[in-house]
């Protein structure tokens, strides 16, 4: 008999791990809550560095899936699960021989930090309300007309013990970069200013994204948190901020302020690992066998990891991730 290893999540670690299993002639089943596959990419715009459509990922992934007539579960909730079966909240139970974890991660809420206005000033969006306005066409103007100075925000909900997290998110800073240039490109007569707390451009091409940003599209980066934002009377943000490189006190008003929003854990982490017996990192995200040689491996036998549920990660990370479980899971299988 075929050999059912179960997917929980269709975003696209869910969905290349269950590509590559299929291509191995294993029965994969992939069970995600929303209603179509794709997880939070299907709402990206374009990826970083290189600009590449994200819908064009999330396309291929999904034709990929439905040429191999893998079985989808969606509109279905995992509220418990081990190596061999998973229930739903509406009551069935899915039974397989073993279970890949690719529920990804959840975007930190900007309104926890009321002192930037998130979901109380007009004019202040995060990255992800960017993102998809850029997907829509739709971007934002100031009282009908084009923006004249927007500012962006690193590092909300990620480096910060205030929250609760303490860790990097790693893709903020190339995010910032990238839809700098992209505002820039929409709105040419504009000032864009990126606030950091540190540029951390570790990935390929991601240091000669950030240089082009400042040489050719003229992008102003300040090392410096902004301390609070309020609206002006004219419907403008009034930003507070230090240089820190300076040390001198700032104030500027901004049309746009973008706040560049990290990845946190899922909420429901700790309930699906205690079903499980996994063991949770500190940050909240599950924490791998090891960091090296069972990096897509949990502590329990038959359960792996694919994407952003055991850390931040780019995409690229995310689908190379996907294969090398799926290729775990085999390799398990044949050996029992």
């Amino acid at each position: 008999m075929t050999k059912r290893i179960l997917i929980i999540g269709g975003g696209i670690a869910g969905m290349r791990s269950a590509v590559s299993l299929a291509d191995a002639g294993l029965h994969p089943v992939v069970i995600e809550r929303e209603a179509v596959l794709g997880g939070k990419v299907r709402n990206w715009h374009a990826l970083f560095p290189t600009f590449t459509p994200a819908a064009g990922i999330v396309e291929e992934l999904r034709a990929a899936v439905a040429a191999r007539g893998i079985e989808v579960l969606t509109g279905c909730t995992a509220v418990r699960f081990d190596a061999r079966r998973v229930e739903l909240a509406d009551g069935r139970t899915i039974e397989g021989d073993a279970a890949i974890l690719a529920s990804g991660f959840t975007l930190f809420d900007a309104g926890i930090k009321e002192e930037y206005g998130y979901g109380l000033y007009e004019h202040v969006y995060t990255s992800a309300d960017i993102e998809r306005m850029l997907l829509a066409g739709t971007l934002p103007t100031v009282n009908g007309a084009a923006p004249r100075r927007i500012a962006f925000l690193h590092c909300v909900g990620s480096r910060d013990e205030k929250v609760c997290q303490k860790h990097c998110s790693r893709v903020c800073c190339i995010t910032g970069v990238k839809q700098a240039m992209e505002l820039k490109q929409r709105f040419p007569g504009a000032e864009i200013f990126n606030f950091y707390m540190d540029i951390r451009m570790f990935g390929p091409g991601y240091e000669e994204l950030y240089r082009e940003a400042q040489l050719r599209s003229n992008i102003h980066f300040i090392r410096g948190r902004i301390s609070e934002a309020a609206p002006t009377f004219d419907g403008r943000i009034q930003i507070k901020a230090e240089d820190t490189l300076t040390g001198r006190p700032l104030r500027m008003s901004v049309d746009l302020l973008v706040l560049l929003v990290g990845m946190r854990a899922n909420d429901d982490n700790a309930a699906l690992a205690a079903s499980a017996g996994l063991e949770t990192a500190p940050s909240g995200f599950l924490a791998p066998r090891d960091l090296f040689l069972g990096n897509i491996r949990s502590s329990v036998e038959g359960i792996f990891y694919a994407g952003t549920i055991t850390a931040p990660k780019t995409i690229g990370e995310t689908l190379n991730e996907a294969v090398a479980a799926a290729e775990a899971v085999a390799a398990y299988l044949k050996n029992r």
